[in-house]
């Protein structure tokens, strides 16, 4: 036997509920269990109700009606704990249920509501007792609402039939009007009928005028085809002169001077043809230089690396540029923002360059500076500095790749040198045969001048 909040035994919990919570008192057994929720701590709670602990009780009621129902019905103890709440709430109705009298003046609902949430003896009866006088209050509810729309459709019926009148006099009148308009329409439709007449016969008169006018444009039409064939013919006879003219002319020309020109003429015409389908390109490489050898005084960037210089010494970035045809590629905002990064990124992007612009007239090497432009919303306006190619990176391809590229797009042996701090960056082009080098290092070159 559960024991409730005021001692007494709980004698309604073996009562069973034999149809379906009435509506009206199914939303306010929610809305009493939303408002005890917040009463409760998180372990008190059942475990599919703990995420809406931290609801707002309409937001519970809301969201979380159905759960809160089923809980309250398949979980006694969580039953009681709402129990408890709701005579502290609301202790005078509690009271009035466990001594088995409701206050006569209280809401049915809501006195069906508590009696299914605390389970006093006879709560069934008050739940049922509920649901048929909600029903009772919906059919008087419906009835007022019957009857006052069958006193506005007497009314709309009444105003249809006044309008009714009214249209049939107006419609009456316009009848008539239109009878009259008829009459005078019938009298313009006689005098059309006549004009129509006279215009056709002069219509009949026009048609013999022109017949006479075409048959005098075909006779014309056919004297100038005489005269054109007449012409035709002489422009025959000048044309077959002519050509005659013109063969005794070829005749005349020396039978070994034609041939050697048609032999000529091949010859060209074939290795025009030869060399258009080969196409080759200007001589611009000799054989000597496709040897793989290491010239007198040539350094590679791996012979600089070994030398006994610290990775932070400038003085490497120095030997690395002083290689013939160095290309150095700057991961340009990764040198900013670890040189200047409190500054603006327009002013970061004009500090860079300058610098670089200074380093590539003294170095005479090939230098481009990449920025990330996979997030600009238009185009950056940027002058280049001369000496400096500034590419940004497109959208969808981050600056690192970008750099990847260009460094995968120089020849074999060729000494390519990235500056970037960046961990991931540096070892994808060591191992396309870049030399990475850090941002620091760059930043001490700027800074000795």
């Amino acid at each position: 036997m559960v024991e409730t909040a005021g001692g007494g035994p709980q004698d309604g919990a073996a009562e069973v509920l034999d149809r379906p919570l009435p509506d009206g008192v199914r939303r306010r057994v929610v809305q009493i269990v939303a408002d005890g929720f917040g009463g409760l701590t998180v372990t008190e709670l059942p475990a599919q109700l703990r995420q809406y602990a931290r609801f707002t009780p309409n937001r519970r009621a809301k969201f979380a009606g159905n759960a809160m129902a089923a809980a309250l019905e398949s979980d006694p103890v969580f039953r009681q704990r709402i129990g408890e709440r709701f005579r502290e709430a609301q202790p005078e109705l509690a009271g009035a249920l466990d001594s088995g009298s409701p206050p006569p003046a209280a809401d049915p609902l809501d006195v069906a509501a508590a009696a299914y949430v605390l389970r006093p003896p006879g709560w069934v009866k008050l739940v049922t007792a509920a649901g048929e006088e909600a029903q009772r209050a919906d059919a008087e509810r419906a009835d007022e609402e019957s009857r006052a729309e069958l006193e506005r459709l007497r009314a709309e019926l009444a105003r249809a039939r006044d309008h009714t009148r009214s249209e049939t006099e107006r419609l009456r009148a316009e009848l008539e009007s239109a009878k009259k308009e008829s009459e005078s329409l019938h009298r313009k439709l006689r005098s059309a009928l006549s004009d129509v007449k006279r215009g056709e016969a002069a219509l009949r008169k026009l048609r013999g005028e022109m017949d006479a006018v075409r048959a005098e444009g075909h006779a014309q039409v056919s004297a100038a085809e005489s005269e054109s064939r007449r012409l035709k013919a002489r422009l025959g006879e000048t044309e077959a002169a002519l050509e005659a003219a013109r063969r005794a002319a070829r005749e005349g020309r020396s039978v070994e001077d034609m041939r050697v020109r048609l032999l000529l003429d091949t010859v060209l015409d074939a290795a025009q043809g030869l060399r258009r389908e080969l196409a080759l390109p200007p001589v611009s490489v000799r054989p000597a230089e496709t040897v793989d050898a290491v010239e007198p005084g040539r350094m590679t960037p791996k012979d600089i690396a070994a030398r006994a210089l610290s990775e932070d010494d400038p003085a490497i970035l120095d030997q690395l540029l002083a290689l013939p045809q160095a290309h150095l590629v700057v991961d340009g905002y990764n040198v900013t923002k670890t040189g200047y990064p409190q500054m603006p990124l327009e002013k970061q992007r004009l500090r860079l360059l300058g610098q670089l612009a200074q380093l590539a007239a003294q170095t005479g090497a090939e230098v481009t500076c990449v920025f990330d432009g996979a997030e600009l919303a238009a185009p950056v306006l940027l002058a280049p500095p001369r000496g400096v190619r500034v590419l940004f990176s497109k959208p969808g391809v981050t600056a690192d790749e970008l750099i990847r590229q260009l460094v995968r797009a120089e020849p074999p042996g060729r000494p390519v040198i990235v500056a970037s701090t960046d961990r991931e960056v540096a070892d994808g082009v060591a191992r396309a045969g870049a030399r990475p080098v850090a941002s620091a290092v760059l930043l001490r070159r700027f800074s000795r001048g």
